[in-house]
């Protein structure tokens, strides 16, 4: 039996929904296929306290934690312990600007000579590395801040080098970034077939987080930025394959580095049935509730549309707004979001329901709205397709392809794209589908049959189920 392995970072089986459901999803669609699922995550406390229930052909499961690299301690001051060409290696590494020998990097680090990764902070060689990519491009700034920002960036990744990774047939990792990482060098160690599927654009996303911080000084943030963008060419670089969601991001991967042949679309895809007993939508004539299902962060922005439908209240005192969705992600931005709503005056026309089954929320619902700041290809919005209702998103990801249709699409407008952060226009589409219900029904229907014709959980496993039988046969020809 085939043997993958599929590389997590941040998402399964530690957080509910998005990817983390994309990952479920897959397993168990493909029982024919025994799965490994290698997760870093960003908290030792997570440890074994899973979202999900593992699928019997999840064989096992491999948890790292970023915070580990806190108890970590530093050996003696060495010299001399790496080679000019290990030297030049990590001089790539931190420059982020050449074509890097990640099997080079597997010399370093993979060979068990460190018995901490902060040792190599402590070589006189690494620290001449350091001293001379500082001279050449950042003596404008104070030395100290340099190193240890560095130290700060190359940690984690160092860590995550020394693990050990598990022997597939094939390595699936579920973004770039680390885990990118880590699959190619777990291919190059094996020689196995490496394959990525993107939802969302990793580096783009850390961009964006990176510049809203206020950690960090802009010139800093520059050194972050052009790291992860560093991170997302190498595991282009090494990839057999990527799959993405949608062309657009095909087109953004081949500006970040990836070369097009290696590019294919995948369209994610839903169960319809299970959204088959919701009713359609009807004109009752009452309160109007507008519902978001989503995990309650950052990223998904829901001050934005607490804000909107601040607007949306005034002009519909009725109306109703639920949050649908995981609440303990991030602790603090649910407070703030709790608080916003209460200092917005909205306390009983807002509901935050936590995790629920969504389907027993959807036949009381609207509208629906997804108001991220980034998006691959949201799952939540087909999944409303699926229980006719119509959307209004923001312009990310795949949104606009999915309300609007691609270039061959006739089926019409399944809802509204307005600009992320835009809380006014927001309100005005939410607003302009409230006292329109002939509108609502006729987009509500497009959406629906939008995500019958080409988004189908049966037609998502098909496609990986012939993806993983092509790769598993060009290991097997590797190895002839």
């Amino acid at each position: 039996m085939l043997r993958i392995c599929l590389l997590t970072e941040g998402s399964y089986p530690y957080v509910v929904g998005g990817v983390s459901s994309w990952v479920q999803m897959l397993m168990e669609g493909l029982p024919e296929y025994e799965f490994i699922v290698y997760s870093i995550g960003a908290e030792g406390k997570d440890r074994g306290r899973y979202k999900y229930k593992l699928p019997k052909n999840c064989v096992a499961i491999y948890e790292v934690f970023l915070d580990e690299i806190l108890n970590l301690k530093a050996g003696t001051r060495q010299s001399h312990v790496l080679t000019p060409a290990q030297a030049q290696v990590l001089e790539e590494l931190v420059k982020g600007d050449a074509p890097l020998d990640l099997m080079g990097l597997v010399d370093i680090f993979r060979k068990k000579r460190w018995a901490s990764p902060l040792d190599i902070f402590m070589t006189a060689d690494f620290f001449d590395v350091i001293r001379k990519v500082y001279a050449e491009r950042y003596d404008y700034l104070p030395f100290t801040d340099f190193f240890w920002t560095l130290r700060s960036m190359l940690l984690p990744l160092f860590y995550l080098l020394q693990q050990d990774l598990p022997a597939a047939d094939v390595y699936h990792s579920i973004a770039t970034g680390y885990c990118g990482i880590l699959g190619g060098i777990a291919a190059a160690v094996y020689h196995k077939p490496f394959m990525i599927t993107e939802h969302g654009i990793y580096s783009r996303e850390r961009e964006a987080e990176i510049i809203k911080s206020d950690w960090g000084k802009t010139d800093f943030k520059s050194i972050w930025i052009r790291y992860f963008y560093n991170l997302a060419r190498l595991s282009y670089e090494q990839a057999d394959h990527v799959y993405t969601l949608f062309e657009h991001n095909g087109e953004i991967e081949k500006e970040l580095g990836c070369a097009p042949e290696k590019i294919a679309i995948v369209p994610n895809g839903i169960h319809m049935e299970r959204f088959a007993p919701v009713p359609p939508l009807t004109d009752h004539g009452g309160t109007i509730n507008v519902g978001a299902v989503v995990r309650v962060v950052p990223i998904k922005d829901i001050l934005t549309l607490l804000r909107a439908f601040f607007l949306v209240h005034q002009d519909l005192p009725d109306s109703h707004l639920y949050v649908m969705g995981n609440m303990e992600e991030d602790p603090e931005y649910a407070a703030l979001c709790m608080n916003t709503r209460d200092l917005l005056g909205l306390g009983e026309a807002v509901t935050f329901t936590g995790s629920i089954q969504v389907t027993e929320y959807l036949p009381k619902m609207d509208i629906l709205v997804l108001s991220s700041i980034s998006e691959g290809q949201p799952l939540s919005v087909l999944e409303g397709f699926a229980a006719h209702r119509p959307f209004v998103t923001t312009d990310v990801g795949c949104c606009r392809e999915l309300i609007y249709g691609d270039s061959q699409d006739t089926l019409g407008d399944a809802g509204v794209v307005v600009p992320p952060l835009d809380f006014e226009s927001m309100a005005r589409e939410i607003l302009r589908l409230a006292h329109n219900f002939p509108l609502r029904y006729e987009m509500a229907e497009a959406g629906y049959k939008r995500t019958l014709q080409g988004y189908t959980y049966e037609h998502f496993i098909d496609s990986y189920r012939q993806i993983y039988k092509e790769e598993g046969e060009l290991g097997a020809s590797w190895q002839a």
